[in-house]
């Protein structure tokens, strides 16, 4: 059966911070465009190969929880294009995300 819904991606321009998650690496990005199920996200020239890894994306008031599916070749300016998309939050992610909020009062 053919599906009926679809979900477009809409313009969102926001500063981004990636976490991969079995390294625990840290990338700065830019979010091009989302969806509730994806984003497509800028990463900056130099940025590590994160093609099928697993990622959890802060993004204004947005966390995500999100496989690396596409990688677009670079522009010009050496940055790449990502496409990533949801998954649902494991009990360990969320735990990983919980233990390392703070607030400002607690450090």
């Amino acid at each position: 059966m053919e599906e009926r819904r679809r979900i477009d991606r809409v313009a969102y321009d926001a500063k981004s911070v990636i976490v991969v998650c079995d390294t625990q690496e840290k990338i700065f990005a830019q979010v091009v465009n989302l969806s509730p199920l994806g984003m497509a996200v800028r990463l900056p020239k130099d940025s590590p190969d994160i093609l099928g890894k697993d990622i959890i994306i802060v993004a204004e008031t947005l966390i995500m929880y999100a496989d690396v599916i596409r990688k677009d070749e670079p522009a010009s300016d050496g940055s790449v294009i990502i496409g990533i998309s949801a998954r649902k939050f494991t009990g360990d992610v969320l735990e990983y995300l919980f233990d390392r909020i703070t607030l400002d009062e607690d450090k």
